[in-house]
């Protein structure tokens, strides 16, 4: 009940509250919290590998890059709606380290704009270890997750489990994440049919991977992976 009010409140005071652009403050439009010269500025990333979401040059098929050719990752399938640069790199960090909660509501409802064809299951969104969360107090991915589960009607599963505490992964090479993320996920119910693997940026793959690996080798044969901005 404390629940429900408290959601019912939130949304009664996000309805007396004009819309503020989080970008540059100008009055937001089209229902977001993003003035419509920001978003015609979002660096959306349309043209992309479909198995590891590289932005790929403009005019060549979409269809595998070379790396994806030469060694295919894990994945079925991923897709990433954003190129990780200005506005949403920004956002994306007010949102995973400084509690800036209304940010990753924006970027859920900017993800939604572009939806990949291979969604149709469960979305499970990349955990955090439980030393990590009680540090940040809150699951970014999570976070991140839910609203897109609730505006695309679809489970969210959270069998997921960070099963092992890593160092940060941002100052590490490629290597050193791979090694880091080693067995760092554990499955704690069985996965469904479908799943579709949901984090906030991909870097070089290295969670994503170790995410995958736990899934399939617990009988999952394709998660596909989707995420909010890939780095190029």
């Amino acid at each position: 009940m404390l629940a429900r009010l408290s959601a019912a409140l939130t949304w009664l005071g996000r309805q007396a509250m004009p819309l503020r652009c989080l970008v540059c403050e100008e009055p937001g439009s089209a229902g977001l919290d993003l003035c419509a010269a920001c978003h015609a500025a979002l660096p959306w990333n349309d043209h992309a590998c479909p198995l590891c979401a590289l932005p790929l040059p403009e005019g060549t098929p979409a269809r595998r890059c070379g790396a994806c050719l030469h060694d295919p990752p894990r994945q079925a399938a991923a897709a990433a709606a954003f190129l990780y640069a200005a506005p949403v790199d920004q956002l994306l960090r007010r949102f995973k380290f400084h509690h800036d909660l209304a940010a990753g509501r924006l970027l859920s409802q900017l993800m939604l704009q572009r939806v990949p064809g291979f969604v149709i299951g469960p979305l499970a969104p990349v955990p955090l270890h439980r030393q990590r969360l009680r540090t940040r107090g809150y699951d970014q991915a999570l976070e991140l997750t839910r609203p897109l589960a609730r505006a695309l009607r679809q489970p969210l599963w959270c069998g997921l489990h960070r099963d092992r505490s890593t160092a940060a992964q941002s100052a590490l090479d490629a290597d050193a994440r791979r090694r880091n993320l080693h067995d760092a996920f554990a499955i704690t119910t069985p996965p469904p049919a479908r799943l579709t693997v949901v984090d906030d940026v991909m870097t070089t793959g290295a969670t994503l991977d170790a995410a995958v690996h736990a899934l399939q080798r617990v009988g999952l044969p394709d998660p596909a992976v989707w995420v909010c901005a890939r780095v190029p």
